[in-house]
């Protein structure tokens, strides 16, 4: 069975008595009508009504000899007995096969012995002939279930504020629009010094404005801030590393402060601002309705500090305020100089285009990101893009819907142009081919001026096809003719090359007299 606190079981006990309904019992505490269900049936007030020899109990082994009128007194135990709890739910009433046994058994459960060991112990000891099953039930019934208490902890003040939502009081607009609110509660752990806020919805700007007027309403910053895993904070739940909101990462590290999210379905460990809830639900705001946010703003303001900080607390037994006021501000961090800037943020996938769409306007990012979830972040000015690890990738000037900021950095260079790159970088392409080609082009672009730019976007294109030494050639006949069109430079690359004349040399010191050759061949020289 599911254990409660001794606090909840008896809160369940005393409404029962006063004949509330297992649905409303549960409703007010928060659990399950099961659970109620089967406390209920545990309640002292039910036990009480047992009759000897029902089943609501073990079977007492000294209840044999105990008879009306009998001056003898039961033998006393010879081991440690263990109070027994009430049978479990549709438990058997029929004599166990265990029952002689009891005291060993009642032995055996306080000394912390499994009912496997207790089995065996019976085998062994007392020649025990039943089942290891009817010894489980046995032990079942009779062990008393006791919960492990709960480690109150307190901390040094200004170490720590913790961190809750509940509902608001009703708000009822004068056009007619009716609401309940969120109510966003700040309690600092040590003194219990609270803030308290409405807001219309549970966003994490909301959110993290409520702390930030929490803060300046307190005069500093606690080290660390306790809250349950709300979506406004938390983007992934996990109790070792948490996945913050990059926005709430932000805002903790602007006031110097760390957040700390419980651990999933444990309320109790943020207990002083659950605590804490419920006080301004059921002190301040039940019964009462307020046409307006500011309205019921303006009346926590107030309550705040004429009865919150006024009381005696149940736990401290001091004064909120004046234990806030003397011990836990001056604690406090000292708050930064300027506020968070405010700036609205989220998650984007980069288009095919290069882009990400932020409120119907285009920013372009690093081509290696296409298809990338990546996070966005505007304020009035200017629109930053980082990474998943939150590193900035591209920072853009905001622009108005429609309209396309694109950083020349970030296209692709086999998706840009060579003209985008301007005549000058076009210029030094063109010298690179050689001494002809570069005075070519700049004369040409010298003359022709801005519509030159095309006729070097050609030239280069035509370095791209045809060997580099052809096209200097080409454009070596283009400056001899002075022609200033790309045509006179294809021209001269589809016409044949010049012929080469060979000048052949008459007189050199390897070359010999035809004398020379008739004195070695006398026979071929003669006269016929």
């Amino acid at each position: 069975m599911h254990q409660l606190s001794m606090s909840l079981q008896q809160s369940i006990w005393t409404l029962a008595d006063r004949g509330w309904s297992n649905r409303r019992i549960a409703r007010e505490l928060g659990v399950d009508r099961d659970t109620v269900s089967r406390w209920r049936r545990r309640s002292p007030s039910n036990a009480a009504k047992v009759t000897p020899g029902s089943s609501e109990g073990p079977p007492d082994p000294n209840a044999a000899k105990l008879t009306a009128g009998s001056d003898v007194p039961p033998a006393a135990p010879a081991e440690p007995s263990v109070t027994p709890a009430p049978l479990l739910d549709g438990a058997p009433s029929s004599r166990s096969s265990c029952t002689e046994h009891t005291a060993r058994i009642q032995a055996g459960i306080a000394a912390g012995l499994t009912a496997q060991r207790i089995f065996q112990d019976l085998v062994a000891d007392a020649g025990f002939t039943g089942s290891y099953e009817a010894v489980k039930r046995f032990v079942r019934r009779w062990r008393q279930e006791v919960p492990i208490p709960f480690r109150r902890i307190e901390v040094a003040p200004g170490t720590e504020a913790q961190i809750d939502y509940g509902t608001g009081a009703p708000v009822t607009t004068p056009e007619g629009e009716s609401f309940r609110p969120h109510l966003l509660r700040v309690v600092l752990s040590h003194s219990r010094k609270a803030y308290s806020e409405v807001f219309r919805r549970q966003t994490t700007e909301n959110f993290i404005r409520g702390l930030e007027n929490a803060f300046r309403a307190l005069g500093g910053v606690p080290a660390t801030l306790v809250i349950d895993n709300l979506k406004a904070a938390v983007r992934r739940v996990d109790w070792f590393d948490p996945d913050l909101n990059p926005k709430v990462r932000e805002f903790a590290s602007h006031y110097g402060t760390v957040f700390l999210p419980t651990k999933p379905a444990m309320p109790r460990h943020k207990g002083k601002v659950e605590a804490g809830v419920k006080y301004a639900q059921s002190n301040a705001l039940r019964g009462r309705r307020f046409t307006s946010l500011a309205e019921q703003n303006h009346f926590l303001a107030d309550w705040e500090r004429s009865i919150a900080d006024t009381r005696i607390h149940g736990t401290t037994r001091q004064q909120v305020g004046r234990l806030f006021e003397e011990i836990e501000r001056p604690a406090l961090k000292p708050l930064p100089d300027s506020l968070f800037p405010v700036f609205v943020e989220a998650p984007r996938t980069v288009h095919r285009d290069g882009h990400v769409a932020f409120e119907h306007a285009y920013y372009s990012v690093p081509p290696e990101y296409v298809g990338a979830n990546v996070w966005v972040r505007a304020d009035l000015r200017v629109v930053r893009i980082f990474n998943q690890r939150m590193e900035p990738i591209a920072i853009h000037t905001r622009h108005e819907p429609g309209r396309f900021a694109t950083d020349p950095a970030h296209i692709h260079s086999h998706k840009r142009r060579i003209v985008e790159r301007g005549a000058e970088w076009m210029l030094q392409r063109a010298a690179l081919v050689g001494t002809a080609t570069g005075t070519w082009a700049s004369t040409m672009y010298r003359e022709r001026g801005v519509e030159g730019v095309r006729v070097l976007q050609g030239l280069l294109a035509l370095v791209e096809k045809h060997p580099p030494g052809h096209v200097e050639r080409a454009c070596a006949r283009a400056l001899e003719a002075g022609g200033w069109h790309l045509r006179d430079v294809r021209e001269a690359l589809d016409a044949p090359p010049p012929q080469t004349h060979f000048d052949f040399l008459h007189h050199h010191e390897l070359i010999r007299p035809l004398d020379h050759y008739e004195r070695l061949t006398p026979d071929c020289f003669d006269a016929p």
